[in-house]
């Protein structure tokens, strides 16, 4: 017997998810393969920047963040660090502009100590001009080490209980959750390493406790909106039961 569309029930599309959090990985290894210095593999990386971005807000995530530059990667050769922090530099004169006319609010978390004065008004600049955005916030994972998040987190609370103003067994998973850098950013539910790597490389490892993973071997360079779609359709398909049933 044939069903009237009226019997039909809709289906239902799975949301997106809120936050998806980007390890970018793979620029020294696509410049290599492309017989250039690692400097090209960086630069076409920030392009691959966009691509993701507009990924996420045409796919109607809300928080979209990378992993730009990590606490280890200071240890790598000076040269290579002055090339990132002057495209650091070059996004955030750029592109800032672009960002705002489109809803996109600026969020930069990690450690500033070891940023150059310059870069850091850059970034208090741009994140004050796109603080009202509500499309999308990206956040820039800068300077950042979840392990190094974590302990000056528990130093802050440590200070507090020395003070008198804290009791050791008050200290609550929300006290501390509050204490990071992403106190005011969701969890990720779904975090994406590119290039192959199957590890999270001292990235987010408190906020992860329920994400969904996806690794891909796209390397970062290459990284597209399609990329970025065909993610969100895989997490679509999972079923996150967060521990509470088989």
């Amino acid at each position: 017997m044939a069903l009237s569309a009226q019997s039909l029930d809709p289906i239902e599309e799975a949301p997106p998810p809120r936050h998806v959090a980007i390890i970018m990985d793979g620029n020294g290894r696509w410049a290599e393969k492309h017989g250039m210095r690692r400097s090209a593999g960086h630069k076409r990386g920030a392009e691959a920047v966009r691509e993701a971005i507009e990924g996420a807000a045409e796919s109607g995530v809300k928080y979209l963040t990378l992993y730009a530059f990590s606490s280890e990667n200071w240890n790598r050769p000076p040269e290579e660090v002055t090339d990132l922090m002057g495209l650091l530099k070059l996004y955030l004169s750029q592109e800032i502009k672009s960002l705002h006319k489109e809803g996109v609010r600026l969020r930069v978390i990690g450690s500033k100590a070891r940023l150059s004065d310059d870069i850091i008004r850059m970034i208090n600049k741009a994140e004050a001009k796109t603080a009202n955005n509500t499309r999308l916030t990206l956040v820039i994972a800068l300077s950042y080490g979840a392990r190094e998040e974590i302990t000056e987190a528990v130093r802050n609370i440590s200070r507090r209980v020395r003070d008198g103003k804290l009791q050791p067994e008050d200290i609550s998973e929300a006290m501390l959750d509050n204490a990071l850098f992403t106190h005011d950013i969701p969890d990720p539910d779904l975090i994406i390493r590119t290039s192959g790597e199957q590890r999270l490389s001292n990235f987010l490892l408190w906020q992860c406790a329920y994400s969904e993973f996806l690794f891909i071997d796209t390397l970062w360079p290459d990284f597209t909106k399609a990329d970025f779609s065909a993610a969100v359709a895989n997490y679509a398909e999972r079923d996150r039961r967060y521990g509470v049933r088989p």
